[in-house]
């Protein structure tokens, strides 16, 4: 009986040790990632790394850097893949992002990785202002095809226009970043004055406004490029226009929250995002990258694409950016979309 009973437990410790052993660590990333790349990326990661799982927390890039911002003192995510560097500066200049240089991270462009030693945040890709233009409903309104920022606060398209709500996304905030770099801050916002008189709405997401142009929602939706490019191969009647004044834009990054409980697991996630399998993936939406040699030529993207960017001060954009984001606010807001 004895001998049974010393059996039957060492088959439960046995079983109690294999649980252990394959117990996986559940790594909590913030994201604001489009919600059509998460789950590529995490099979992408979890087959490279079959002891983490993945759980997202995704929402636009206003939301998802508040929600941050608002965690500081009790943080809440163990790492953050793919998030607008302007708003990891911002989590930077309050102390929230662990240093950490990831395997392979010499591969990079210096230009896209943090200049701190070790960096707190490697860049992944970039994405890029970018016009839809739906040719059917603009021919029905006899609407000239724009080609230029200062075109869009002509009266001709008044209420014809959405964009994104720059305290929600990422890509609006770019914008509004972008013309103030751009113009000058007189002449910035003297040019966003004339486009709100154009605008139907502003909408919570960077991609919704070329989603809605190519339904025929509106004519015209200020977006970004790589989903510009989507919707276009996939048969909808939009043009693609990259104004030529400059395109804004930003650095999709990762980084590493200080006081993670699962350092080592959220480490493999850094080196991951920066291998050449991720830049891989990376590559199916963006046509810059920040491992070089690995994109390929979108076409409906220009050739020139990454010369046509404009000159973008990530550092000022940052640190102005709660004072950006409240001056627009007062001047514009009566055109918010609801948020669902």
């Amino acid at each position: 009986m004895k001998k049974q009973l010393a059996v039957a437990s060492c088959v439960v410790l046995a079983g109690l040790f294999s649980s252990l052993v394959q117990a996986k660590s559940v790594l909590t990333v913030y994201t604001a990632l489009e919600a059509d790349q998460v789950k590529d990326y995490q099979e992408a990661f979890e087959k490279a790394n079959p002891d983490i799982e993945i759980r997202w927390v995704r929402d636009s890039t206003g939301v998802i850097t508040a929600k941050l911002l608002s965690e500081k003192n009790h943080p809440q995510a163990d790492a953050i893949w793919g998030l607008a560097a302007t708003s990891l500066m911002i989590l930077d200049q309050q102390g929230m992002l662990q240093a950490y240089s990831p395997k392979g991270v010499e591969k990079l462009s210096p230009q896209f990785v943090d200049k701190a030693k070790p960096p707190k945040w490697t860049g992944m890709d970039v994405w890029a202002a970018a016009i839809c233009f739906n040719t059917v409903e603009a021919a029905k309104k006899h609407l000239p095809k724009p080609e230029s920022w200062a075109d869009l606060a002509k009266p001709i398209y008044k209420d014809q226009i959405v964009m994104p709500h720059p305290a929600s996304s990422g890509t609006g905030y770019l914008d509004v970043s972008a013309w103030l770099q751009m113009m000058g801050d007189k002449q910035g916002w003297a040019y966003m004055d004339k486009l709100h008189g154009n605008i139907a709405q502003y909408v919570h997401s960077g991609s919704k406004p070329c989603k809605m142009a190519a339904a025929g929602e509106y004519p015209i939706g200020i977006s970004f490029e790589y989903r510009g490019a989507q919707l276009k191969e996939k048969g909808a009647p939009i043009d693609l226009i990259y104004p030529k004044e400059g395109l804004g834009w930003d650095l999709e990054a990762t980084a590493i929250i200080k006081g993670t409980k699962n350092l080592d697991a959220a480490k493999k996630l850094a080196d991951f995002s920066v291998s050449l399998d991720a830049m891989k993936r990376y590559e199916q939406n963006y046509a810059v990258l920040a491992m070089p040699g690995v994109a390929k030529q979108n076409p409906f993207i220009p050739v020139d694409y990454a010369q046509r960017l404009s000159k973008n001060n990530f550092g000022w954009a940052a640190k102005n950016r709660d004072a950006i984001l409240k001056e627009w606010s007062r001047r514009y807001e009566s055109k918010a979309a609801p948020k669902e």
